[in-house]
């Protein structure tokens, strides 16, 4: 018999380019409304989930977590439920494991750290459209690389986060901020921080993409957000080329570590 208050910890992977996103919402098609649609046929319960990070449409995740609540009315014994909500899923959004536990776990809050990482490439091709940003410029190495190490470190990011009145704080630790070379025309962004706020990595692509292409300097991004403020526009890189590569949190309640 099931406690009456247990929480499963799901580990997922999407496809997010047919998404509205993460976070469920009207007229649109969300990863969180699949994955509850597919909770309640295979349960026959109303249950709700809730994500490590919410995805805009379009985002990527190879490591998202969630949560939910559930009571003893939940019917699937803890080593079937991945495979029985799978059934019930479309081929671009899979649960990759399932934990049942009584310890208070909350995916969002009780996160430490989040990692995502970014992909562009610079020879056209039908094949990474949907999973990659086509660059169609040349790219000076040595200035992305640098550039990136200038967001190392706290710092106040709304120079160049979104504006959203529901963020009060805009300051993040950057732990990790690098580009690397993956293939002749392929390059591989990652960035850990304590937190991210809207918009910021799309921002920050942006502004580094400028760079490598020799229309911004990396004074001017220094600048900027030294002075919180930038006196200068840039495009926010498209969703295509972003994952949520993974969620850090405290040993105690790290139930994916071997996995990911």
């Amino acid at each position: 018999m099931m406690n009456t208050k247990r929480t499963i910890v799901f580990l997922i992977e999407y496809d997010g380019t047919n998404y509205s996103g993460w976070q469920s919402q009207k007229n649109s098609v969300s990863v969180q409304e699949t994955i509850e649609n597919a909770l309640k046929e295979v349960t026959k319960l109303n249950l709700h989930i809730v994500g490590a990070g919410r995805t805009d449409a379009g985002v990527h995740a190879r490591g998202q977590v969630a949560h939910c609540r559930i009571d003893k009315r939940f019917p699937i014994p803890e080593h079937k439920i991945t495979s029985a909500v799978n059934s019930a899923l479309p081929p671009d959004v899979r649960i990759l494991d399932a934990k049942l536990t009584d310890k208070p776990f909350h995916a969002t809050k009780d996160a430490i750290a989040r990692q995502y990482s970014y992909y562009i490439h610079t020879k056209e091709s039908v094949f990474l459209r949907n999973y990659s940003l086509y660059v169609p410029f040349a790219i000076n190495e040595r200035e992305l690389f640098e550039c990136a190490k200038v967001f190392w470190g706290e710092h106040n990011f709304s120079a160049f986060a979104k504006k959203n009145p529901s963020t009060k704080n805009y300051t993040c630790i950057i732990e990790t901020s690098n580009w690397e070379k993956i293939s002749n025309f392929q390059y591989k962004y990652t960035i850990k921080a304590n937190r991210f706020v809207y918009g910021l990595i799309r921002s920050l692509i942006g502004v580094m993409l400028d760079v490598a292409r020799n229309r911004r300097t990396i004074q001017e991004v220094e600048k900027a957000l030294k002075e919180g403020t930038k006196k200068f526009q840039n495009p926010l890189s498209k969703a295509c080329g972003l994952y949520f590569e993974k969620v850090f949190y405290p040993e105690k309640i790290n139930f994916f570590k071997k996995i990911l």
